[in-house]
């Protein structure tokens, strides 16, 4: 554990280092959230280039661990010195002396903190038994990341083959597991270094996420129901639990500590929780969201309402050349706004529908802001230079069938449901609230204030904000490719497996958070009685997300994906074969096969269909062997298979003809577990 802190903690001071390059000024936090963010996908990068050139080993992950350190020498720089010296004394001054205020604020970071930490305790259980997972939703895709991690740590997968279907080019957006590996490598384990990562980026997640809504919303208010909003995120689940409660037998302590279910994902319930559903499962938007985050940061404050106002930062500088940017924290040289391109094009290996959300949302604003075309020429030539290779690497020998990508599919994934029940089922008052806030700052009269009211401001700073004229429209102009994105979603089927189109309405939500988050907060300000309705509103709109929370940290759920042989045959499939080993294994998500790093010839179908892999034939041929029938010999030199599991995955997937088996001799055995080897 302490070695993967050691890790994160270098990389984070250089992407800290790295942000003094497009941001003037901002928080000491912020910069570090942003320098995980940034410096991990730098680290993997850099890491991912130097492994295919000269292995993956120790010393090309150290020496790239040292390159990607390379922005630390800006404090050579004497201004950017200052600055930071200068942000570090207004951190700690902001720490000195006991308030209300400085509790409050300790205390919701606190909260997020021992929340994430025990969170994804559980996202990974190793003990004498095997491996296991606390969330449900987990089940299949820990093995998933496990098997894509241990490729490269163990299988040497370089340049990556899909380790779940070998022979074709691993074209899913693996630089999150790469990392991992990366960590692996330098004396990390597997489980501290997925446990220490997924820590640190949710918790750089929250930051940056709360200074996004801020930006928009100009409400430090609102960017704190923000949070709540998007981690606690659900619908009207929880009335199933009162339901389930009802009429059940046990109090109600002791039913909050034994929930029968999940209440924001199952039959009918399809939105789930960002953190059951999404942030554990799909390891790759724990790293692409705070990274897409930071850069809409960019181009909203920058290139597309420069003359907004961010919290903190006065409006109305005397200064022309301050004032075509007056507010901004952000640098608005082409240098970098190309910088920016820059971290955007790293996305396809991070997570690829993060890049097409910002290809959508960038292409509406830019012709709201036409006059800084420069800028956007340069944010695109960044993006160019790196997207444009990796997009090439990652199509070129691909089995995904891009044909199954689209397709009509009206509700997305309603299940015969009315749409309109549908959505207000699985999200609650969200929607309504969102609607209500978009008439609200369509109407508002140019002469009010843009911003609502900070409990934390000054009277002097609250009335001089009254005397500006408010953008109303602003908000609006945000929102509209947000709201383009739940449109499509809802209209075309853009994965194929329908509800995989969530990685693109997560982003629907994220953009629309801002414009509820400052309804709740207008409404939080207006006096004891409104405060009472946001705060139901708050409660409605996160209990089904807390249920689920609360169901996984509170360790009610165990789910065992690997039992004690298959680890231990896994570790024999270590010692006994090659690293360019091809293991022929049953297709489902939990075969030993994955543990030992090893390439199979097929894993399990759910993620193979779901990333537009036609496996049919190969299926067929799987089963042919195993069967033991007249042509089994001839598919296994076709295929160039070189071991072959039987284990009780096997025996349960379908008919085993073990007697074919014999003939061969065996390479490892474990309980109920075999290893033959065929070549």
């Amino acid at each position: 554990m302490l070695i993967s802190f050691v890790i994160i903690f270098i990389i984070a001071l250089s992407g800290l280092m790295l942000t003094h390059l497009f941001l003037k000024e901002e928080t000491i936090l912020w910069r570090l959230a942003a320098g995980t963010v940034l410096g991990s996908a730098v680290f993997g990068l850099v890491t991912f280039i130097a492994a295919n050139a000269f292995g993956f080993s120790f010393v090309p992950v150290i020496v790239s661990l040292t390159i990607s350190s390379a922005p630390m020498l800006l404090l050579r720089n004497k201004n950017i010195r200052l600055q930071l010296k200068h942000e570090w004394q207004r951190a700690k001054d902001k720490t000195q002396g006991f308030t209300i205020k400085k509790l409050r604020r300790l205390s919701y970071y606190a909260f997020f903190f021992v929340l994430f930490v025990m969170f994804f305790d559980r996202a990974m259980i190793v003990s004498s038994d095997g491996i296991f997972t606390g969330a449900s939703q987990n089940l299949g895709d820990l093995p998933f990341h496990l098997g894509a991690v241990l490729s490269f740590t163990e299988g040497n997968n370089f340049p990556p083959q899909n380790p779940s279907f070998a022979g074709v080019k691993f074209s899913y957006p693996f630089m999150v597991d790469f990392i991992t590996g990366c960590f692996m490598k330098l004396g990390a384990g597997v489980q501290s270094s997925m446990f220490v990562l997924n820590v640190s980026w949710a918790f750089s997640l929250l930051i940056l996420f709360e200074r996004f809504v801020a930006l928009v919303t100009n409400s430090r208010t609102a960017s704190k129901f923000a949070s709540l909003l998007l981690f606690f995120s659900g619908g009207l689940g929880f009335l199933w639990f009162f339901k389930d409660f009802w009429y059940g037998s046990q109090g109600l302590f002791e039913f909050l500590s034994n929930l029968p279910r999940d209440y924001t994902i199952g039959k009918t319930l399809r939105w789930g929780n960002t953190m059951t559903t999404l942030l554990v499962t799909q390891r790759s938007l724990l790293l692409g969201m705070p990274l897409t985050i930071i850069v809409l940061s960019y181009l909203w404050s920058v290139l597309v309402d420069p003359k907004g106002w961010i919290v903190g930062h006065k409006r109305g500088s005397d200064n022309k050349k301050d004032d075509q940017f007056r507010g901004s924290a952000f640098d608005y040289t082409l240098g970098s706004s190309f910088l920016v391109g820059i971290f955007t094009g790293m996305l396809p290996l991070i997570h690829g529908h993060s890049l097409l959300v910002l290809f959508i949302v960038s292409g509406f604003w830019f012709f709201k802001r036409l006059k800084w075309w420069k800028n956007w020429i340069a944010y695109a030539a960044g993006v160019s230079v790196i997207a444009i290779p990796e997009l090439a690497w990652i199509l070129s020998g691909s089995a995904t069938d891009t044909s199954q990508f689209f397709a009509w599919h009206f509700g997305w994934d309603h299940r015969g449901d009315n749409i309109f029940w549908f959505w207000f089922k699985n999200t609650g008052l969200f929607l309504p609230l969102l609607v209500t806030g978009s008439l609200w700052a369509a109407l508002r009269s140019g002469n009010e204030d843009a911003a609502i009211d900070d409990e934390s401001e000054s009277t002097t700073r609250k009335t001089q904000r009254r005397a500006r004229p408010a953008m109303p429209w602003s908000i609006l102009a945000f929102l509209f490719p947000f709201v383009f994105i739940f449109v499509v979603s809802n209209i075309l089927r853009l994965a194929p497996w329908e509800w995989d189109n969530i990685k693109l309405l997560i982003y629907w939500y994220i953009g629309s958070i801002p414009v509820v988050s400052l309804v709740l907060a207008s409404l939080w300000q207006q006096g004891r009685r409104y405060r009472i309705g946001s705060a139901v509103c708050v409660i409605i709109l996160t209990f089904s997300g807390a249920l689920d929370i609360w169901r996984v940290t509170s360790a009610q759920t165990r789910f065992e994906v690997f039992d004690e042989d298959a680890v231990e045959i896994a570790g024999q499939i270590n010692n006994a074969t090659k690293t360019d080993a091809l293991i022929l294994n049953a297709p489902t998500y939990n075969s030993a096969a994955v543990l030992s790093g090893r390439r199979s010839l097929m894993r399990y179908v759910g993620h193979l269909s779901s990333h537009g892999i036609d496996y049919s034939q190969r299926e067929r041929d799987l089963k042919n062997i195993y069967a033991g029938t007249a042509t089994a010999d001839l598919l296994l030199r076709k295929h160039g298979v070189d071991y072959v599991l039987v284990s009780p995955e096997e025996r349960r997937s379908f008919p085993v003809n073990e007697q074919y088996f014999e003939k061969y001799p065996i390479a490892a055995e474990v309980g109920e577990y075999k290893v033959y080897k065929v070549k």
